[in-house]
């Protein structure tokens, strides 16, 4: 994408921001950042840099003048969106990161959604991937959930997508963000947990649809180890003992090497001082969704099985 200044649309009167969360792609956040302008939908913008070493702040502020830029002091992971909330003024935070964005009305439509429904706290969009639009099959399985809607406006869920989601701005605050130690990996589980417990629904809408074209700069191994880490901890902080001694072994499975192993050892004696098991509603909803994996994943296992024997 080449640099172009952006005319400043109407926020008059936002009642959502936008929080984009970028290091080191300068081209796809210009990119995304250029899109979210473009919406019908009233919002302001906030672009989180965090501390990127490709000139992307710059180019931020030169193309975007009426984004709201927030530089973090180093890279934090995804306890940067807190930076980009604690900027917002609006009643909803919506997010995205540096290779999505939202489609036109999406954003409208869960401002309208919020209104209506105030047990809600927080709502999952429907993720589209690549040039074709695939559906995530993350949203796939949050369309199918288990749990009854009682009232509310989708299914409800217990998790979340960081980048796919529209938060009340009060719950995101009162609930305390993400947590920074965790950096990047399955950072929505603490939160979704600490949104659940504080009596707030979480629900998929499958009618707000944010699009994802996956950026090239990733590091799956890193990711893997990040993501049984911070499941570790997390379990450590808030799940029943059983499940907190099972997400360790799995970490240690994943990454046994001594330096992950002292990481890990630290964390968990970390997350000990900050344990607050969760209550029994959100165990009923956790128990009932693992339930229906497991009987989902062994109808799988059986139509494969059913498959191979009449392929042979």
């Amino acid at each position: 994408m080449t640099d172009e200044r952006v005319v400043l649309p109407d926020t008059d009167h936002a009642r959502l921001s936008v929080v984009v969360l970028t290091y080191n792609r300068t081209d796809e956040v210009l990119d995304t950042l250029a899109r979210l302008a473009a919406l019908p939908d009233r919002i302001d913008i906030i672009a989180v840099d965090n501390a990127s070493t490709d000139g992307a702040a710059e180019r931020i502020a030169a193309n975007f003048p009426f984004v709201k830029l927030v530089l973090a002091p180093r890279n934090l992971g995804a306890a940067g969106r807190n930076l980009g909330v604690a900027r917002a003024e609006t009643e909803y935070v919506a997010f995205c990161d540096d290779d999505t964005w939202w489609s036109p009305g999406s954003l409208s439509r869960a401002v309208d959604v919020l209104d209506a429904a105030p047990r809600v706290g927080v709502l999952n969009a429907r993720v589209v991937v690549g040039e074709y639009g695939a559906i995530d099959e993350t949203c796939e399985r949050m369309r199918e959930s288990p749990l009854a809607r009682d009232g509310l406006p989708g299914p409800v869920l217990i998790g979340f997508m960081a980048g796919a989601c529209v938060f009340r701005t009060d719950v995101f605050r009162q609930t305390g963000g993400y947590e920074p130690r965790l950096f990047i990996g399955g950072e929505e589980t603490l939160l979704s947990l600490d949104v659940l417990g504080a009596g707030h629904e979480i629900v998929y809408m499958d009618e707000l649809v944010l699009h994802h074209h996956p950026s090239p700069l990733r590091d799956s191994a890193q990711r893997r180890r990040l993501l049984a880490r911070n499941a570790a901890w997390v379990a450590w902080m808030r799940l029943p003992l059983a499940e907190a001694m099972r997400a360790t072994r799995d970490a240690i499975g994943v990454s046994p090497a001594l330096p992950d192993l002292t990481q890990l050892a630290a964390g968990i004696v970390w997350a000990l001082g900050r344990r607050r098991v969760i209550d029994d509603r959100v165990r009923l909803m956790r128990r009932l969704v693992h339930e229906d994996d497991a009987r989902r994943q062994a109808q799988t296992r059986g139509e494969r099985a059913v498959a191979s024997t009449r392929a042979t």
